[in-house]
Parts: C-alpha cells; structure tokens; sequence
C-alpha cells in the first residue's frame, strides 16, 4: 500500500483527527490529504474514501454502486464509519473485501454492472484476515494481484436472486489423467534442448524492451504494469515498438492494453509439447501475491495431451531488469507458496491461486536454479485443485 493511503489510514484513526461529525471529518480530510469529490466518494491517485455516518452503530448504510467502486478499485479503497461520541473506524472495501452486492442487484451480470454494496456486505474478516487498519498493507497486496472481472464474477453468483452459469470445468476420466500426466509431461520437456529453445526465446524478447521494462515498472498499479510488460514481450517487433513509443511519450498517463484472457500469455509448440508460458514480472523490493491462474482455465488446458504450463519470471531491482526465470508450475517450492483463495470457492468456480511474492524473489534470487519436481507434491496439489 502506498505512502499516502498509509499516512491517511494513521491520521484517521489517531487522536488529530476529528470525530463523531462526519461534515467536519470530511472538511478536515479533503483539505488534508487535496481530496477531490466525485459524488459520495472523495478521491486521489493514492486512494478513495466514502465516509459513512452511523447514529446507533449499525452499519446497514448503502455505501456505493458497483459501477462506481470499479472508478477506484485500482488504488485502495477505505470506508469511513464515523459515530457520536466514538473513534472512527475504517475498512479497507476494495472488490475482493465484499461478500455480495445488497441493493437493486436482480439485473447484476458480468456485462451489466448494477447495484450497490452495504456497510454490512464489506468482509470484516478475509482468510482468517482482519479487516483492521495493521493488517490493511497484506490485505491490499493480495488485492492487487487479483482483476476487477476475477471479483465481478464472484460478487455476480453471491447476490442474492442470481443464478449463475457454471464456469466450472468438470474433466472426463482421460481427461483427469492427462492432467496428472502433465506432471511428467513438464518434467520432460524441462530436461529437453527446447526448454533452453524457450528460455532463450523469452530472454531475447525481454532484451529487446529492457529499458522500457524498467520504466513500465515504475507504475504503481501492478495489473496494469504487468499487461504493458506482457504485451511489450510477446508482440512482433513493429508492435513492440509502438507500445514503447506510447510508454516514453505518455510516461505514467498510460494505457490499458488488453492482455489474453487465457492461460498464458505466450504459446508456442514443439515436437514434443505444446508450452504455454505467463510472464510474471517482480519489483523485488516491493511486497506482493500476484495472480497466477485461473485454476479451471488451468486444469482444462492440462487435461490437454501435449500441454504444459510455465511461469516467466522477470525480476526488476533499482537499476532494471536483474534476473529472470522459467519456472515450472510444479516446481515445488512454487507449489508450496499457492494460495487457493477459499472465499472464491462456490458453485460456478474453483476460484483463483495467488503466490507468495517471496518465494518469487527466492527463485529469481537463486545463483543455480533448478526446476525441482516433486511427483507426490504436484500430484497431492492436483487433487486439491480438482476437489474444489
């Protein structure tokens, strides 16, 4: 979380701040931290608020549209209660904190954003996760590495009145083995001349926009940092070109390009495997969980017979671009570090895996990597995926 949204997430909750009248709260705010109103929310590019008053404590207050948190999802986003005679109390009510969307929702639908989140819909508690203001830094680390569309599903089956699509992806009985097969499948592809075919092949595509890599890493948003990058590596040469001629003439007014909605970001097939590689890059300083896949997207593509699936880590320090690793899903310590979000387990989806941002950095750190695959680990951790 950023220095700003740290320093305004201290002030609120401290003795000089005021509390107990929300017009005097907010007039104190907005000329503190140069807010800007839109509406009920007040803003800047660090964060948003929505301040919320409360007589007897309750907290059942229509908070906002959908449509309108979606402006502010990007950067955190915190809900104020404020009451008489008491301390305010802050939320972190970012997407990936609310459980449902409460009001006028009948109509919500992945391409048709309605309704409006309650005081009581924001997740006082995450993953065993206080949602309190210590914990607000972890808490919006793992937002960060999630999608708007990844928590506009979830919100979309858990409103009430709303049946969903089922999204989930149920294999048949040559298609379970494939992918426990996909196993050794990696395995003997990461032992062949290819995988160095491959390695060298992502590394001549990042050399070829290493400085504009650098600058793309700079932008605090990291979906939007990691799509420039993704799209920078995987384009032909002209479009490679244009992207960074926009990143230099724009800086940090940039904009979004549209990366695969699939399971990685770069394929390629050889004779012996068809690979499918998402590049992940790491500011190695900066605390994160990024998004790894979608777990039904993954076990569909695996269930496939020549498939297997790879993770292209690009670490960036200071000074630029300081290693880069192509890892395979199954390597154990990377197995190790997932994390299944439970709160997205439901009917339509097995929801999504994060990583741990350290076990990242141990990997791009590592002097003598080596893909260590563990059979028993990789096919335990098949299990549970499949279980869901």
């Amino acid at each position: 979380m950023n220095k700003k949204a740290k320093e305004f997430v201290e002030y609120i909750i401290s003795n000089k701040a005021p509390y107990g009248d929300k017009s005097t709260v907010i007039t104190e705010c907005q000329e503190k931290f140069q807010l800007t109103k839109d509406r009920s929310v007040y803003a800047c590019k660090a964060f948003a608020v929505r301040f919320s008053w409360s007589k007897s404590g309750s907290f059942s207050n229509t908070i906002l549209s959908l449509s309108h948190l979606q402006k502010y999802d990007d950067r955190p986003f915190f809900v104020v209660l404020i009451q008489p005679n008491k301390s305010n109390t802050i939320y972190l009510a970012n997407s990936t904190f609310l459980s449902k969307v409460s009001h006028s929702s009948k109509t919500l639908a992945v391409d048709n954003i309605r309704g409006s989140f309650n005081g009581s819909d924001i997740l006082k508690v995450f993953d065993e996760i206080s949602n309190t203001s210590e914990n607000f830094t972890k808490l919006y680390t793992i937002h960060e590495g999630l999608e708007w569309n990844d928590n506009l599903l979830r919100l979309v089956e858990a409103s009430s009145a709303i049946q969903p699509k089922s999204q989930k992806f149920h294999p048949t009985g040559e298609q379970r083995l494939n992918i426990y097969k996909s196993i050794d499948r990696a395995k003997s592809f990461i032992t062949s001349k290819n995988f160095s075919v491959l390695d060298e092949d992502l590394q001549q595509r990042c050399n070829a926009c290493k400085e504009a890599i650098w600058v793309a890493s700079r932008i605090d948003n990291v979906n939007i940092r990691g799509r420039i990058i993704e799209a920078m590596i995987t384009a032909n040469g002209d479009e490679r070109e244009s992207i960074i001629k926009a990143l230099k003439a724009v800086e940090m007014e940039l904009p979004l390009y549209d990366t695969k909605n699939e399971l990685g970001d770069y394929n390629r097939s050889f004779d012996n495997g068809d690979t499918y590689t998402d590049i992940k890059t790491k500011v190695i300083y900066l605390d994160s969980a990024p998004k790894a896949y979608n777990v039904d997207k993954f076990l569909a593509k695996m269930s496939e017979e020549n498939s297997s699936f790879f993770f292209f880590f690009i670490g960036i320090d200071e000074n630029g671009i300081c290693s880069t690793k192509l890892c395979s899903v199954y390597h154990s310590e990377l197995i190790d570090s997932c994390i299944v979000q439970h709160h997205w387990a439901g009917r339509s989806t097995r929801g999504v895996v994060q990583f741990d941002g350290k076990v990242i950095n141990a990997i791009l750190n590592a002097k003598d990597f080596k893909n260590n695959i563990n059979n028993k680990t990789a096919q335990e951790y098949l299990d549970e995926l499949l279980a869901k």
